[in-house]
Parts: C-alpha cells; sequence; structure tokens
C-alpha cells in the first residue's frame, strides 16, 4: 500500500508539472499575473513628471491589476535626503530613479536589489538591446543593480536668433575650444549702454561634471586610474582647468555668481539673455516651451578629441520591497520599447534602448531640437565618473571650491591642490 500510494503521488505530481508547463507554454502562467500597488519616487521639473505620468498611465492601461504611486521630489537633494531617511526608516519605495552618480551610496549599503536574473529572463529585451555606455556605470560589485532609461550627454544648446543676429555661425561638429571662447565674447553685449553686460555668451556652471569632459578632451583625468583621488595636478588638466576659469576672470563672458543668484543659466537661456548654455538631454523638455526665439543643439567643443560626459538615471529596485515582482512588472514596461518610447516623445530621455534611440519617437524631424542625433554620435566618445559610494560627498566638497575659481580667480594648480586636500578623506573611504 505504501509504495502504491507513493506512486500514486508521483503520478499527481508529475501530471501537475506536465499541465503547469502547457500553461506556461500558452501564457497562462500566474507568474505572468502581477497585481498590487507599488511605490515610484523621482523628481523634476513640471515637464519631467508629466513623462513619469504618461509612463505609469500607459502601463496601467495594460497592467490593470498593479496601480503605481508616484512620489514626487521637489530635487536631487530632496531626493536623496528623502530616500536616505526612507531607507533609515525600513519603509523605502518599491522603486526610484536617480543618477549613476548618486546610486553607489545605496548599492554600498546593501538596500538595493540587484536585477540581473530578472534582465536575463526578460521577454522585452535583451542586455545587448541596451547602450553598454549606460549599463556598465549601474554595475556594482560587478552585477547589474539598476537598469539606465537613458543615456544623455553634455551638449551645448544655443539660440540660433542671437548667432543670426550677431552674423556668426552656429556651433558645429568639429569645432573647439577656441571656437566656443570667441563666440562666448563675441555674443556678450551690454544692450543698454550702462557698462553692465545684457546678454552673455555662454553659461556653464562651476561643477566637476562640466569640467570633467574638457579635461578628457585634451588627454587629462580627472581621477586617478584606482579611483583614489583626483588626477587634476597634471599639464592636460591644468591646461583646461585655466581655460575653464578665464571665462568669467578674463573674458566676461559668463554672468557672474551675484547675477546667477537672481537669474540662473537654465532661465537666462529661456528669457533669451544667454546665446549658449551647456546641459544634458534633461533640459529639453522645458525649452520646447519657448516661442520666442528658436535653438538648437551642437556636440561640445574638443580640445584634441571627442569627448563627453554620461548623464543617465535609472530604475532601481529596493531589496525591501514586498511587491518586487510588480515593480519588475513596471519597470520593464518602463524600460522596454513603449515606455521608452513615450518618454522619448516627451524630450526627456535620450533612450538606453538602441532600437527607440535610433527611432522616430526620438529623432522626430518636427520636435526641436533640430538636430538629436548630436547625442547618439557622443556616444561612443562617452565617458563617466566613476561610480563610489562617496561620490555624492565629494562632488558637494568640490563645488565651493571651483565655484570660488570660477568667480574670484586662482591658479589652476592651486586649485587642483585645494581640491585633492579637501577629497582626500572622502575618497579613502569610498566602496565601489
Amino acid at each position: 500500500m505504501i509504495k502504491e500510494s507513493g506512486m500514486r503521488t508521483s503520478c499527481v505530481l508529475m501530471l501537475a508539472s506536465v499541465l503547469a508547463v502547457a500553461a506556461s507554454a500558452c501564457g497562462g502562467s500566474d507568474e505572468a499575473k502581477v497585481s498590487g500597488q507599488i511605490s515610484f519616487m523621482a523628481f523634476g521639473e513640471p515637464e519631467e513628471l508629466k513623462a513619469f505620468r504618461d509612463v505609469i498611465a500607459a502601463y496601467e492601461a495594460e497592467q490593470s491589476d498593479v496601480k503605481v504611486q508616484l512620489i514626487e521630489a521637489s530635487d536631487r537633494q530632496d531626493l536623496l535626503a528623502r530616500l536616505s531617511t526612507a531607507f533609515a526608516g525600513g519603509k523605502p519605495p518599491d522603486l526610484f530613479l536617480i543618477n549613476y552618480r548618486f546610486y553607489g551610496q545605496f548599492a554600498a549599503k546593501g538596500v538595493l536589489e540587484p536585477i540581473e536574473s530578472r534582465l536575463e529572463g526578460s521577454k522585452l529585451f535583451e542586455q545587448d538591446d541596451f547602450y553598454e555606455q549606460a549599463l556598465e556605470p549601474f554595475r556594482f560589485g560587478g552585477t547589474q543593480t539598476c537598469m539606465p532609461q537613458n543615456i544623455s550627454s553634455l551638449v551645448v544648446y544655443y539660440n540660433k536668433d542671437l548667432f543670426e543676429q550677431a552674423g556668426l555661425p552656429e556651433p558645429s561638429t568639429g569645432w573647439v575650444w577656441g571656437d566656443l571662447t570667441a563666440r562666448a565674447v563675441a555674443l556678450t553685449k551690454d544692450l543698454d549702454g550702462d557698462g553692465v553686460a545684457d546678454q552673455y555668451g555662454l553659461g556653464v556652471e562651476p561643477q566637476l561634471i562640466r569640467l570633467a569632459p574638457f579635461v578628457w578632451s585634451n588627454g587629462g583625468e580627472l581621477v586617478n586610474a584606482d579611483g583614489s583621488g583626483f588626477a587634476l595636478g597634471s599639464p592636460e588638466a591644468q591646461e583646461v582647468v585655466g581655460e575653464f576659469f578665464s571665462l568669467r576672470t578674463d573674458y566676461r563672458a559668463i554672468p557672474s555668481d551675484e547675477e546667477i543668484e537672481s537669474e540662473d543659466n537654465e532661465t537666462r537661456f529661456v528669457n533669451g539673455r544667454t546665446a549658449m548654455l551647456l546641459d544634458s538631454r534633461r533640459a529639453t523638455p522645458v525649452f520646447r516651451t519657448i516661442t520666442k526665439f528658436d535653438w538648437d543643439v551642437a556636440p561640445l567643443p574638443k580640445f584634441k578629441r571627442l569627448a563627453s560626459i554620461l548623464h543617465s538615471d535609472a530604475y532601481c529596485m529596493t531589496a525591501a520591497s514586498k511587491q518586487k515582482d510588480a515593480a519588475w512588472s513596471f519597470m520593464e514596461f518602463a524600460l522596454g520599447p513603449e515606455g521608452q518610447r513615450i518618454a522619448a516623445r516627451t524630450g526627456r530621455t535620450v533612450p538606453s534602448l538602441k532600437e527607440v534611440a535610433n527611432s522616430e519617437a526620438f529623432l522626430d524631424p518636427d520636435a526641436r531640437p533640430a538636430h538629436s542625433q548630436v547625442w547618439l554620435d557622443a556616444i561612443p566618445n562617452i565617458r563617466h565618473v566613476p561610480a563610489l559610494s562617496t561620490w555624492p560627498e565629494i562632488e558637494d566638497a568640490s563645488e565651493p571650491i571651483l565655484e570660488e575659481a570660477l568667480y574670484e580667480g586662482a591658479p589652476a594648480d592651486e586649485v587642483a591642490a585645494e581640491l585633492e586636500k579637501a577629497t582626500k578623506e572622502i575618497f579613502a573611504r569610498a566602496e565601489r
């Protein structure tokens, strides 16, 4: 009886297994059926947040059993502060969107859910469908921890009307740093004759991510090969640092710090008072609201070689999430062809999915900027800062030093020494 009962049980289990396989093959697997409510935290301008809402609406229309709650942070600092508080309190969102420069602090604490196995099992895409330059910075300890939604880079936005009025050639592929400087000087004007510039040729922030691509372009490095500290003392880096600061101290081609306090660079460009602006794709939705003048984008000028810097955000899943299947379901949709097309049409992203990046959803000839191809052309020469756990602290410590040097003036070698001193301890305790 025991043997016969065991055989009957075995047969029942085998039959159940066969039925489960058959159901899966016919699309009837419970694995594909997810339900519940998930929370998703992100920040952005109103135009950017609309992109996320559009993706959520499309997803919920397809997966009616899953609801996505968008938690809106006011800015990046607010996002990081709220995430830190949420993790400390044991109640983080199921998903959040974060730039690669800032996710390392969370990955190092083990609070993120690696998605490599889910990526391998996806029916919507494969790893090779994404640009490697966007994937690589989101690998922590060699494991794909988060998935990038975009592969933007730094470009030059420019006011076409101001260039035409000044009789200057528009920025184009092949231009060099000297061209940028000359045009910035020519487009800086005192329009009312009061001795103070009303229009500036260029807008750029005193930040490492603005300085880095030009250091790389000149053959220098931002950080040592082992990631232990800055490498800005080399002749190649020193030349660039000096030229960068000269934009204000020598040429007066960018606004003063007091002027930026009253009207930031992005607002100044929107108002037609800055001819060129260095920024990523993130500015595009706001600039599409401009009606007073026409604008376009151009690649960064070079020193010796082409170079640009990655600006990429990724979806990260939290290890504490109790709705991981539902979270991945939304994440997979947002990163897939339909989700990325929706986001691309808002102007917010340079899609990380190759298929969509090379489609009309991104390269729409009827949508500004006219030359979105600039972002795709930059990809082969794009680089990123190291994804260190302490990188946010490194940027915070560096910014006031760079700000003072840009607006008040300082020798490049002294700036390099001060940066090294201010960040040595922070680099030393970084995890990779």
